[in-house]
C-alpha cells in the first residue's frame, strides 16, 4: 500500500468511527427507530451522498453498531472469564454475569439496541450472530468445563417427555457433548440473565430492590446452581 493509499485508509477509518460515534449519540438522544442517516450527516457537516458511501442505509449503519455492541459486551464477558481461571466453574459463571451487568450499565443505549425492543422495519443479518454469540458461548464453555471436571455436572431434573426432542435437537446445535437437560437448563438461564439486566435497566425493579449488586449475584448464583454447576 502506498503513502496515498494508506492516507485514504486511515481517513476512512476515522470518518467511519465520526459516523458511528454520532449515531450511537443519536440512539442515547431519540432512540434507534429515529435513526435517520440525513440527521447523522447534518450534525457531521457532510451532505447526505457523502455519508452513503460509508453506509448504504440506515439498516447497514444499524447493523453496524449492533454487531460493535454485541463484540464490545463479549469482549468484557472475555476478559472477566480469563481474569477468573483456575476458579471454580460456579464463580467462573458469575464472573462472566456480572460483566455482562457492568458492561449494561455502562452501556445503556447500545444494551437496549440489541436486547430491547425490536427496531421497526430492521431485520438484523446473520452477519450479527457470531457476535451475539459471545456471552452464550462463555457460559457454555464455563458448563462443559464443569461436565468434564472430576464429579461433573449436578444431575439435573428429567426433562418432560414432550419437550425431549426439542432439547435434543438445541443440545444438537449448541453443545452435543452435554446433557440435554444442561442445555435446556443453559438456554433459559442465558434469557434469565437479561431479564435481570433489562429489570435493573429499565427501571422494573425500582422500589422493589434496592440492594442490586447483591440481588444480582445471589441471582445468578442460583442459575448457575439451576445448570448443574456445583
Amino acid at each position: 500500500m502506498n503513502t496515498a493509499q494508506g492516507a485514504r485508509a486511515r481517513a476512512r477509518i476515522e470518518v467511519t468511527a465520526a459516523i458511528k460515534d454520532e449515531a450511537r449519540r443519536r440512539l442515547a438522544a431519540e432512540g434507534a427507530a429515529k435513526l435517520s442517516l440525513r440527521a447523522v450527516a447534518r450534525e457531521l457537516g457532510m451532505v447526505s451522498s457523502a455519508l452513503y458511501r460509508y453506509f448504504p442505509s440506515r439498516d447497514e449503519l444499524l447493523t453496524a453498531l449492533i454487531i460493535d455492541a454485541y463484540d464490545s459486551l463479549g469482549e468484557c464477558a472475555e476478559r472477566a472469564h480469563e481474569a477468573a481461571a483456575g476458579v471454580e466453574p460456579l464463580d467462573r459463571w458469575v464472573a462472566v454475569c456480572e460483566a455482562v451487568r457492568g458492561w449494561s450499565l455502562d452501556h445503556p443505549h447500545e444494551y437496549a439496541l440489541i436486547y430491547g425492543s425490536p427496531v421497526p422495519g430492521y431485520t438484523a443479518p446473520q452477519t450479527t450472530v457470531p457476535p451475539a454469540a459471545r456471552v452464550g458461548l462463555l457460559l457454555i464453555g464455563v458448563v462443559r468445563d464443569a461436565h468434564h471436571a472430576p464429579g461433573g455436572l449436578r444431575t439435573l431434573p428429567p426433562l418432560p417427555e414432550e419437550l425431549r426432542p426439542e432439547a435434543d435437537r438445541i443440545a444438537a446445535d449448541l453443545a452435543p457433548d452435554l446433557p440435554p437437560e444442561a442445555v435446556t437448563a443453559l438456554v433459559a438461564a442465558w434469557s434469565q440473565l437479561y431479564g435481570l439486566v433489562g429489570f435493573e435497566l429499565f427501571g422494573q425493579f425500582n422500589r422493589v430492590v434496592e440492594a442490586r449488586a447483591p440481588f444480582f449475584r445471589h441471582a445468578v448464583r442460583q442459575l448457575g446452581w439451576g445448570v448443574g454447576l456445583r
